[in-house]
């Protein structure tokens, strides 16, 4: 079931995505050589709990930390671990949620360590544009699978594959919220954009084949061949004026 939003619930949203966001860029100032996920995820879980907001993503289905922190071929739910260091040349994805007065935003972006490699750079940039792409079709009137089909359209365009297993979503009183939101699809397809419905939009992008695949820990999910990943993610609103990003710092 879809939940249309008041906009007394679109102001806890924006506060929740301030939170999120906020921590999210204090997360990405951390990623320097010889630095742990493990140090980045205890300071965000720390900016997100002086808010006095929660850490959405701490045991949630069970996972262990408050941020999902990937890097090179991984593509999602990696767990920061203090034997993960971060390197020279590493590209990180970091996915922060916050929740605040019951709502939460969810966002993701993914951080060069230096500088990188020519081709992990491009394969960042694309899927960072990818998403303004998805962003700019979330119109009210458009359907989902507008969105889906601007993000994969600019993506495969240059070379890139989207990850099919794992999808964009609803957010609001709950991380996921109907409807699922694919970074692929047919335009003039899905459900249809209405004011007041809140989303978030994921191109999760890799630089090789599609497929992926999860490990052992029941979480780590990685690229199938090895290549690089790119996520980056925004929870916004559809207005009858456009979409809304609401996972912004200020």
């Amino acid at each position: 079931m879809i939940v249309l939003k008041t906009s007394r619930e679109l102001q806890f949203m924006r506060e929740a995505g301030r939170v999120s966001s906020r921590a999210l860029k204090l997360a990405g100032k951390m990623v320097e050589p010889g630095v742990s996920t493990w140090e980045i995820d205890r300071a965000a879980r720390r900016y997100i709990e002086e808010q006095g907001a929660k850490p959405t993503f701490l045991g949630y289905g069970g996972f262990p930390a408050s941020a999902c922190i990937s890097v090179n071929d991984v593509v999602i739910h990696g767990i920061p671990h203090k034997g993960t260091i971060i390197r020279q040349g590493d590209i990180v994805s970091i996915d922060i949620g916050a929740t605040f007065e019951g709502f939460v935003g969810d966002n993701a972006w993914t951080f060069p360590c230096g500088k990188v490699s020519p081709e992990a750079q491009a394969l960042m940039d694309a899927t960072r544009e990818s998403l303004f792409e998805g962003i700019k079709a979330a119109t009210a009137g458009n359907r989902i699978g507008d969105i889906g089909s601007a993000v994969q359209r600019y993506t495969e365009a240059r070379g890139y594959s989207v990850v099919r297993d794992f999808v964009g979503h609803g957010v609001g009183a709950k991380m996921h919220e109907d409807p699922s939101v694919p970074n692929y699809g047919t335009p003039g397809r899905g459900v249809r954009l209405l004011p007041g419905m809140t989303i978030a939009i994921e191109p999760m992008i890799n630089q090789g084949v599609k497929e992926v695949k999860t490990l052992a820990d029941g979480w780590t999910t990685v690229t199938a061949d090895g290549k690089l990943s790119a996520h980056f993610e925004h929870s916004i609103a559809i207005t009858p004026d456009g979409p809304v990003i609401l996972t912004l710092p200020d």
